[in-house]
């Protein structure tokens, strides 16, 4: 069974860094992010890590476990975001105590995706692959972003859809604010391994591979036992983003995934966009995803929003997904069942 939390009206958010805390030269994007929060009916406790960053992280990984573990047990926060991820939150997962955590939300990505994976994995409780609390800041949010609230409202036994956006950013651009945050001015296109239509089901779990793939062969990377305790050996639809790696980094990353039994009972991959991907040699993205489909007989769909490369999706780890993808536009149904 997956356990689903839910997000309501005037909820109490807690604020904290469990991977980089914000430097003070860009402190007032993070006052503007609560404000804006406040704005919307919410109350904000934020912690002491989120105004600090030193050697690649917020605090001692002691402060940074001791503060998260505080707000996943403290029965009046109904939502955890980080500010953003940052490098080396994967020095904490042994200092979380996963047996007392509530329910309740916790939602971001890049490096925060390491602690959403390895929660679900462990716990069975559900977690939110989408934005970070920095990009909530704007005047305004674009439509895909904007459905955060939406899918974390969503209850249990019910369904929310979501579809591919209109334009995505290309890269930021912090020298001129815009209303919304992002700068959308790429056409959004998703695409197939074979470039046919695809319609695929499964139980979501993914996140940055960047980080995800450091939990293999870890106590927090047991997919068998996940499957087996939480989704009754359900397959699995897995949704990827790379940060930074080469298409050869990439690919020696998906095989350790393979190898260690992860894409066992697979239905699909989805990547998300992403401005990495560096060609090694002649080696392309698109011959990536290729092999992948062709070993794994699956299908492979990418370029998806999610990721580095805005807007995003917001994908529920353990939630039930039916994606479909058509003429370059998807649409994701995420059942909470």
């Amino acid at each position: 069974m997956i356990t689903y939390p839910i997000l309501k009206k005037h909820a109490t958010l807690g604020v904290t860094a469990p991977s980089s805390g914000v430097p003070s030269e860009l402190h007032d994007i993070l006052k503007q992010s609560i404000e804006k929060m406040e704005s919307k009916g919410y109350t904000v406790q934020c912690g002491e890590t989120v105004w600090t960053q030193s050697k690649a992280k917020s605090s001692s990984a002691q402060k940074r476990a001791a503060e998260l573990n505080q707000m996943l047990q403290a029965e009046e926060i109904s939502l955890v975001i980080p500010p953003w991820g940052g490098q080396l939150l994967i020095e904490i997962l042994d200092l979380i105590d996963y047996e007392k955590i509530k329910s309740k939300w916790l939602l971001g990505y890049s490096d925060t995706s390491v602690l959403l994976l390895a929660l679900t994995l462990k716990t069975g409780i559900a977690t939110a692959h989408g934005t970070n609390l920095v990009d909530l800041r704007g005047e305004y949010s674009d439509p895909t972003t904007a459905q955060w609230e939406s899918v974390l409202s969503t209850k249990e036994g019910s369904s929310v859809i979501q579809y591919s956006s209109q334009h995505y950013q290309k890269e930021w651009n912090h020298d001129q604010p815009s209303p919304t945050v992002f700068h959308l001015t790429e056409p959004t296109v998703w695409k197939t391994a074979g470039k046919q239509d695809v319609q695929v089901n499964g139980r979501l779990l993914g996140g940055c591979i960047d980080v995800i793939r450091h939990l293999i062969g870890t106590p927090y990377g047991n997919i068998a036992d996940f499957r087996e305790k939480h989704i009754k050996n359900e397959s699995i639809l897995w949704y990827f983003e790379n940060c930074e790696l080469t298409t050869a980094d990439l690919r020696r990353s998906l095989l350790q995934m393979k190898l260690a039994g992860w894409f066992e009972q697979s239905s699909g991959i989805l990547f998300g966009r992403s401005a990495s991907n560096t060609p090694v040699g002649d080696y392309m993205i698109e011959d990536v995803y290729q092999e992948l489909s062709d070993e794994l007989q699956i299908p492979i769909v990418y370029d998806i929003d999610c990721g580095h490369q805005p807007p995003q999706i917001t994908f529920i780890n353990g939630a039930y997904g039916e994606v479909e993808v058509s003429g370059g536009k998807g649409k994701v149904i995420q059942s909470f069942k």
